[in-house]
Formats: structure tokens, sequence, C-alpha cells
């Protein structure tokens, strides 16, 4: 088989694999639900930033960086740039994943070439494994599911594969490897953080290697590393708060939630393996395993393969199943990465029963093998088939897009609104409110609120439009039955009109009448709640309770454009103004823009010289913005003028020990514990109240 020919055949896999997925999009009428519209929304975002969608524009990259603060932006950046080209409808969307998918294949393929050294044999053992990729049930899932498993599931083959090749010690060691491995992993860094739980083993070996390998292999690792670190810091630099706290609730605390089987239990062990069957397939998996346990059986040194490549592909896979393991959180979804190169490691089993065919019966027909090797293809494939028949089967219905036309959604004329969704299902949400209500330009975002008590008295004094449900609620708490029955009754709100559900009930769009104003802006309230940073921690739990539900009530965050006028007026009026400078802090805060705070906080240290809260805001900040050497140097001035307060003495140690002064690790292991001590103290009365 020549390479014109071989290059031939995996894009006709390709083209079927994705006549197969436009026809799943054009059965299913269904609704993305909440993290297929939360994905959705972020790729019509970035597509907007980009200037590429209506409804945006290029507002320069810290604005494009606050689009992604808990997952990297490259995934979302290629799929709003496929939105602009395809258009915005999920089906058209959904593009990108084809886009995706023919990158997975490629890596694949081109992995299996280098895995078998008989080069008359390599085609043929890596279109093989094309075919068994395509024809994979989670595979097939992935390819028609608006997340982002399948790009990282591509990044990350792209990036072992490339490793692999620079690692190798006879064929590897070359500087055009060594790049090409490090913009592969920065790729699937950038596409999502949970492709370090395959890659960190897999770069742990390899750093080993080249580091027993001599200088020039050291040279390139670190290399690798710099580039690495280059294109990952500056989105990791702007949102790595962000990206901890998102991180700390999609893992620990969802995994407490949803009672998933701890790390250091059997359970836990045999949570993904379990999976594999409906996953990879059945036929798949028990004669790829078959083939493996006849290779090993039959290994010989002159059978064809690369033995240092497979070693490598076993290490990482196993390495990554026991780190994937080992987090807490359990999803079929997060193995995801690891399924290609398990489908690599079965196609050797598979190729191994044509060899074994051939050594046994050298004389027969030159067409039986291929007719098993057929036969056995068509077997994996009601696998694939009677998985996606079920998926379609329950794919969410619902009146979404009639909803959000009337609420006027969809409409890049009409001003920016809020709708807030009280009840929270697959076929109606915030997420899918928001994306719906956004297509085509428009400026309707959706917002859930109805999960605590205190969220039904503002609802009543501020919101405009609000969305209720008769029938199922979905999953919410009781108090949203409260604020449900406080809409309907308070006679400040009309309905609208009512859209009935398939599966029986009915959701009612509610608007405020007329002559029931809303309650004056939050920004009335702002300079007020922003000078009680001036108190200390007894100033924050306030200030905090009041923005996150001022950012539900208001999803487009009107209020700061507002204030930030008013701040700016008061401030030419009066130069030596103290509140003009907390409200300016408070919004350069809030937009995640610690330069501005800084500077803001240094002013209210020259106008408040006797408080010593904006020196230890100011070195909170420094030290976020990962200026610790500053942070320390503010804090010790503090210190200084206002005395060893514990907060400021803390402060001052850590950003030492984070600029380099291990000596003061002792000092900082007992000044941190007691800052923190006193700031629960002076924040336990409130949370008490």
């Amino acid at each position: 088989m020549g390479p014109w020919l071989f290059r031939a055949l995996v894009l006709l896999i390709w083209l079927l694999a994705t006549g197969i997925d436009r026809l799943w999009w054009m059965l299913q009428s269904g609704l993305p639900a909440w993290d297929q519209a939360d994905y959705l929304n972020s790729a019509l975002e970035h597509g907007r930033a980009l200037g590429l969608l209506p409804g945006g524009g290029w507002r320069g990259w810290q604005a494009l960086l606050d689009l992604s603060p808990k997952i990297p932006p490259l995934a979302s950046l290629v799929n709003g740039t496929v939105m602009a080209a395809a258009g915005d409808a999920p089906a058209q969307a959904a593009w990108s994943l084809s886009l995706w998918h023919g990158l997975l294949l490629l890596g694949v393929a081109s992995w299996a070439l280098t895995l078998r050294q008989e080069r008359r044999e390599a085609r043929g053992f890596a279109l093989l494994a094309s075919l068994l990729l395509a024809v994979a049930p989670a595979l097939l899932e992935l390819r028609s599911d608006y997340v982002l498993e399948m790009s990282l599931s591509a990044t990350v083959v792209l990036a072992l594969w490339r490793l692999s090749c620079w690692w190798h010690p006879q064929r590897g060691g070359r500087w055009s490897q060594a790049i090409a491995a490090a913009l592969a992993c920065t790729v699937a860094l950038l596409v999502k953080q949970s492709a370090l739980l395959v890659l960190i083993p897999a770069l742990a070996w390899v750093a080993w290697g080249s580091l027993r390998r001599g200088h020039g292999r050291r040279w390139q690792l670190l290399t690798g590393l710099i580039l690495v670190l280059a294109g990952v810091l500056p989105w990791l630099h702007h949102n790595w708060i962000t990206t901890l706290g998102g991180t700390n609730r999609a893992v620990l605390e969802s995994a407490s939630r949803e009672g998933d089987p701890g790390p250091l239990t059997l359970a836990g062990w045999l949570w993904y393996p379990k999976l594999l069957p409906g996953q990879i397939g059945v036929v798949l998996l028990a004669v790829g395993l078959g083939g493996l346990l006849l290779w090993g059986l039959q290994c010989t040194r002159t059978d064809g393969d690369d033995s240092l490549g497979w070693r490598f592909l076993l290490v990482t896979l196993l390495a990554g199943w026991i780190v994937t393991s080992l987090s807490p959180n359990k999803d079929d979804r997060y193995i995801a990465p690891l399924l290609a190169p398990l489908i690599l490691l079965l196609t050797r089993g598979w190729w191994q029963w044509g060899l074994w065919w051939r050594s046994r019966w050298p004389g027969s027909l030159p067409w039986l093998a291929p007719l098993a090797l057929v036969s056995g293809l068509l077997a994996c494939l009601p696998a694939g088939w009677s998985a996606q028949a079920s998926r379609l089967r329950q794919q969410p219905q619902g009146p979404l897009e009639a909803i959000v036309r009337r609420a006027g959604g969809g409409d890049p004329q009409a001003a920016p609104s809020t709708l807030i969704v009280v009840p929270s299902t697959p076929d109606l949400n915030q997420h899918n409110v928001s994306y719906y209500g956004r297509r085509h330009g428009g400026q309707l975002v959706g917002r859930q609120l109805g999960g605590r008590r205190s969220d039904l008295q503002p609802v009543l004094d501020r919101a405009s439009l609000v969305l209720l449900a008769e029938g199922d609620q979905g999953s919410v708490r009781k108090s949203a039955t409260r604020l449900d029955q406080a809409v309907r009754r308070s006679g400040l709100f009309e309905r609208v009109e009512r859209f009935p559900r398939p599966q029986g009930g009915s959701y009612s769009l509610w608007r405020r009448r007329p002559q029931s104003r809303p309650l004056p802006g939050f920004e009335e309230r702002f300079p007020t709640l922003a000078a009680g940073l001036a108190q200390g921690p007894a100033g924050l739990d306030p200030l905090f309770q009041a923005v996150a539900l001022e950012h539900m009530l208001d999803g487009h965050r009107l209020y700061r454009d507002r204030v930030r006028r008013q701040a700016e007026q008061e401030r030419r009026r009066d130069p030596q103004a103290v509140q003009s400078h907390w409200s300016l802090a408070l919004l350069a805060l809030l937009g995640n823009r610690p330069g501005e705070a800084e500077r803001q906080f240094a002013a209210l240290q020259v106008r408040l010289p006797g408080n010593p809260w904006p020196a230890a805001y100011r070195s909170v900040v420094l030290l976020a913005d990962w200026a610790p050497w500053r942070a320390s140097a503010v804090a010790a001035e503090a210190r200084h003028r206002h005395g060893s307060q514990p907060l400021l003495v803390a402060l001052d140690d850590l950003g030492a020990v984070l600029s380099g002064a291990f000596w003061r690790l002792p000092s900082a292991a007992l000044s941190v514990p007691r800052a923190v001590q006193e700031v629960e103290q002076q924040l336990q009365p409130q949370a008490s109240s």
C-alpha cells in the first residue's frame, strides 16, 4: 500500500464517520443540557470576542482571557471559529467535533505507524486502528455530544505520540521532535487542564529518561518545558484563583455530592475498568484482549514491532489509569483521553490474530483473512448503534426556543436583559437559556435563582423576567418552590404565556407589571458596600453576598459601567476623595484586574494612613498577581507603621518565602495559621447571624 493510498483511506474513514455523525445531528432534535449548553456558550463567547460572531468584537487580550476563568480557552476559540463559519445552531456548531475527530484519527494513525517497524505492514495496522477507533461506542458518543472530551482526547493522543517519538532511545532525541512534543503538550493543556492526569506520568517518565541520556536531551527537555510554560502561563496567571476554585468544586465537592467511591477503595479502582465493555464494545474488547494474550505467548524479536514504542504506550496507559483513578470525582468522560491509546493497544491484539492465521495456514486462500477481519469489524457495529439509538430516545425536548423568543432573546436589536430561571431540567436551564438567548447576536442571558431563601425578596424587588415551571422542577432545592409561589402570588408579575412540555406539565414566562417598578439599581448600594472593605473581614461577607446575588439579577453586570462613571466623576470633583478609590478598587477586584486594584489600594494607603487594611489588600492583590517580593515589601512597611498585626505578619512571611527566602519558612508556618484563625474569628459572628 503506497503512502498516497494510505492517506486517502484514512481520509475516507474520517468522511464516513463524519457522514454518520451528521446523520445523527439530522435525526436528533433535542436541546443541549447543562454541560453541553455551557460549552456552547463558551464557544459563542469566544467567537464574539474574536469579532467573528454578531454581538461582540475585539476588546483586547485581557477581555479574551476573562472568558475562560475555569477551563483553558483553546477549544472554545477553535469551536467559536467553526461556529462562525458553520452557524450557531447546536447541529452546526457540532462541525467542530468532526474537526477534532479528524485530528484524533491523524494522531492514532501516525502513532500506529511508528509502532510497527515492518513498514510493509505498518500502514495496514494504522488503518485497522483508525477503523476500530471510528466504531468504538464511546468515541462515537463523544463525536455527537458537545463536550470537550473529543478535543481533549485528540490533543492528548497527539501529545503522547510526539513525546514517544522524542523519548525513543534510538530514533529520538532530535530538536525538531522536542519542540513538536512541547507544542503538542501545550495544545493539550490549553484544551483542558485534566490533560495533566495523563501527561504528568508520561512527562515524568520522559524527563527521567532524558536526564540519563546526556546534555543534548537535557537542553531539549529544558527548552520544551520553557515552551510549555510560555504557552500556558498567560492564561494561568490571569485565571489561577478561579481555576483552583472551579477545580475544587468540580473534583472534591462533586465527588462528595455524588457519592463517588474513594480513591483508596476497591470500587474506586474498578470504576473505569467496569465501563470498558460499554465504552469499547464487547467484541472489540474481547478480540483485542485475546489477541494480546496470544501476542504475549508468541512474542519474538522478529515480529515487526517496536518494543520500546509499545513499552512507552503500556507505561503511559497504565500510569494514566492509576492517576485518573486517584481523582476523587468519577465520570465516564474522565477516562476518555485514555480510550484511544487503549484502542491502539487492542488493535495490536487484533493484528496478532492475523499473524497467527498466516503462520498457521500459510497456504490458505488470500481472501479468508480479510473476510474474517471485515466480519469482526461488522460485529463491532451493533454496540455503537444501540448506544446511539438509546441516546436518541433520551434527548431532552421542550419549548426552550419559543420561550426565549417570547422573552426577547435571539434579537440583536433588543436591549440586554436577564431571565431568572427557577426550574433546572435538561431541557431548560440557565445555560441553554443563555445560549439560545444570545444566538444571532441576541442579548438575553439566563440566571438560576431560588436555591436559597434569601433569593426570594431580591427577585421580587429587582427581577424583570422570571421563568417558572408547572410540574417537575428538576434538580432544585425546596426553596425554589417558595420563590415560585411568591412570584405567582405577589401581584408584581403577570404571566406572559404558558408553554406545554412534551413530558407533561408546562413552563410559564412572567414579566414585571409596568406599575410595579423595580427598586433602585445596585450601583446606588455599591459605594457603601465597597467602603465596608475599610473594616477588614467584617465588611467582606455582606459585600460578596450582595455582589454574588447581583450577578444573578444582572447577568450582564451593567452596574459596573455606572459605578465607574460615578466614581470617576467624584474623583474629578474631589481628588482627595476616599470613596471613589474604594469603589474603583472593588471594581478592579471583581473584574480580575489586579494591577488596577493595586494602584487604588496604594492611593488609599496615602489617604488613610491610620488604616492597615489598604496595605493588607494591596499585599494580597500583589500575591495574586505573582509579585510576592512586592507583596512582602508592602506588608513589611505596614507592619512597621501599624504594628505586628497577625495578617500583616503572615503576608510579609508568605511573600518572602514565595520570593525565595526559604529561611523564613518556620516563621510563616506559625504566622499564616494564626492569621487565618484571626480572620475566621472575625467572620464567625457574621456567619452565625
